[in-house]
C-alpha cells in the first residue's frame, strides 16, 4: 500500500513509526512531517489546513490510503473530498467531525443518545453567559464551541472566574471564532482517562485507555498546554469499565452518528471524567490524541494498515484488534517560555545515542538542520519531543522514558519528572 500521513507532530511520528513497520506498506509520505517522519517518510511541505494542495498529493503519490491526523482538516471536510475521488480516507467525514468541531452539537448528542455526561448550556452571548452562571454558583467549565487546538476549556472554581473565562472566549476573542459561542458545563470530579475506539460506521475495535496531563509542571501546577506527558494503560482500566464504557458511552454514539446520517469512521476519542456516579463524557475528539498516540501505537499489537484500512472500507468486523499486555510511559519536553514566548532554532544532541531497551524518540517540533538528515536536528516549535519507555510495570517504563530523556538535550529544554508516578497516577488532570 501506499500511505499518505497528514500531520507534523508527535502523532504522526508515531503513525509513520508503526505504520512504518506493517509488511502492507510499500510507499510512506507525510505531509507536513518534522525531523523525525524524515527518516522513515518522504516529507511534503503542504501544511495541513492546505486542503486544495493536500488532495492534489494524495492524487500525484496514488495513495491506496490517507491518514489525517489533526481535526482541523477533517472539520473542513478534507475527508469528504477524498472519497469523492474515490482514495480511502482514515478519517470522520466533515459531519461526523462535529463532533470535536462543535462542543455543543457534541452535547446535544449525548442528551440525545442518553449518554452520561455533565449538564451544560450553550449560550452565543454574554449576558445568557452570566445569566446562567449566576444561576448556578460554583465551580463551572467554560469551553469555546469551536475548534481552539486543545486550549479552549477553562476551568473555574468560582462564579468569578465563570464570568471572567466567559469574557475571555467572547469580547477578548482569546480563541478567535471558536468562541463565538460558549458552553458551561458543571464541573466533575474524578479520575480523567482517554479512551480510543477504531470505528467503521458501524463496528467498532476493542478499547484501549490512556491518562494524560495538561498542565505544565509538575504537580498539575503552571498553564494548560497541549500535553505534557502520558501512560498507558492506568491501573484502573479493568476489562469491566471496558465493557461498561463501550456499552453506555461508544457503542450508543456510534448508532446515534449511523442514525443522523453521518455514519462515524476512523478513530472515535472520548475523554472521560469517572465520577462517583459513573463513568461521564467530557468531550469527543475525532481523532488520535497527542501525546496519547505515543503511547498507544506501541501498545498496537495488530496490523496498523490493515486496521485502518477497514475503518474506511466497513469491514472492521473481520479484523481481529490486538493490544499488547504492556505499559508505556511518555513524557514531553518542551521548549523554553512554552505555552507563551519561546525561541527555536536550537540543536538537539543526543539523538543518536543507543538508549535503554523498549525506549523511542518521537519528534513533534523539529526540524531538519543544515546537515539535512546527517546532521543534528533544529529545535522548530513548542512541544519539540515526546520520549516513551515500555515495560512489563509502569514502573520500568517510566524509568526507562527518563532514563533516555536523560540522554537528549537542547537549550531551554523543559519537562514534567512526575509523568505516571505512582502519586498521581489516576488523578484528576485538566481537561483539554
Amino acid at each position: 500500500m501506499k500511505v499518505l500521513i497528514v500531520g507534523s507532530g508527535g502523532r504522526e511520528h508515531a503513525l509513520a513509526w508503526r505504520i512504518k513497520q506493517s509488511p502492507n506498506l510499500t510507499q510512506l509520505w507525510v505531509a507536513g512531517g518534522n525531523a523525525g517522519t524524515a527518516t522513515l517518510a518522504e516529507n511534503l511541505d503542504i501544511r495541513s489546513s492546505d486542503i486544495d494542495n493536500l488532495l492534489i498529493a494524495a492524487v500525484e503519490t496514488a495513495a491506496d490510503l490517507v491518514i489525517v491526523g489533526p481535526e482541523a482538516p477533517l472539520a473542513l471536510g478534507f475527508a469528504d473530498q477524498l472519497i469523492a475521488l474515490g482514495i480511502p480516507v482514515f478519517g470522520p467525514s466533515s459531519a461526523a467531525a462535529q463532533i470535536e468541531a462543535s462542543k455543543g452539537f457534541a452535547l446535544d448528542l449525548m442528551k440525545d443518545a442518553s449518554v452520561p455526561c455533565p449538564d451544560f448550556a450553550t449560550v452565543s452571548d454574554e449576558a445568557s453567559a452570566h445569566a446562567y452562571i449566576n444561576d448556578h454558583p460554583g465551580p463551572l467549565v467554560v469551553k469555546a464551541d469551536g475548534l481552539a487546538a486543545g486550549k479552549g476549556v477553562i476551568m473555574c472554581d468560582d462564579s468569578e472566574q465563570a464570568r471572567a473565562a466567559v469574557n475571555l472566549c467572547m469580547s477578548d476573542r482569546a480563541f478567535g471564532d471558536a468562541g463565538d459561542t460558549v458552553v458551561l458545563e458543571e464541573y466533575l470530579r474524578g479520575p480523567e482517562v482517554s479512551v480510543f475506539a477504531f470505528c467503521d460506521g458501524e463496528h467498532l475495535s476493542s478499547l484501549v485507555a490512556a491518562c494524560d496531563y495538561k498542565r505544565l509542571e509538575d504537580g498539575n501546577h503552571g498553564p494548560n498546554t497541549g500535553g505534557m506527558g502520558s501512560y498507558a494503560q492506568p491501573d484502573f482500566w479493568t476489562d469491566e469499565l471496558a465493557t461498561e464504557i463501550e456499552l453506555t458511552i461508544m457503542k450508543p454514539v456510534l448508532r446515534a452518528m449511523a442514525e443522523r446520517g453521518s455514519p462515524y469512521k476512523g478513530v472515535l476519542y472520548a475523554g472521560l471524567m469517572l465520577t462517583e456516579g459513573g463513568p461521564k463524557v467530557l468531550e469527543f475528539n475525532c481523532r488520535l490524541g497527542d501525546p496519547e498516540t505515543q503511547v498507544i501505537m506501541p501498545l498496537l499489537a495488530s496490523d496498523p494498515l490493515e486496521l485502518m484500512l477497514a475503518c474506511a472500507e466497513g469491514t472492521l468486523d473481520n479484523v481481529s484488534v490486538r493490544w499488547a499486555m504492556k505499559n508505556y510511559v511518555g513524557i514531553v519536553m518542551v521548549s523554553g517560555g512554552y505555552p507563551d514566548k519561546y525561541e527555536t532554532g536550537f540543536e538537539i544532541t543526543g539523538l543518536d545515542v543507543e538508549g535503554p531497551e523498549d525506549s523511542m524518540v518521537f519528534h513533534a517540533g523539529t526540524k531538519l538542520g543544515s546537515g539535512g538528515s546527517s546532521g543534528l536536528p533544529l529545535t522548530a516549535g513548542g512541544r519539540v519531543l515526546t520520549v516513551v519507555g515500555g515495560g512489563d510495570t509502569m514502573e520500568s517504563a517510566r524509568d526507562r522514558a527518563y532514563s533516555r530523556l536523560e540522554q537528549i538535550s537542547f537549550k531551554g529544554a523543559q519537562w514534567r519528572r512526575d509523568i505516571s508516578s505512582a502519586a498521581n497516577q489516576g488523578a484528576a488532570q485538566a481537561a483539554g
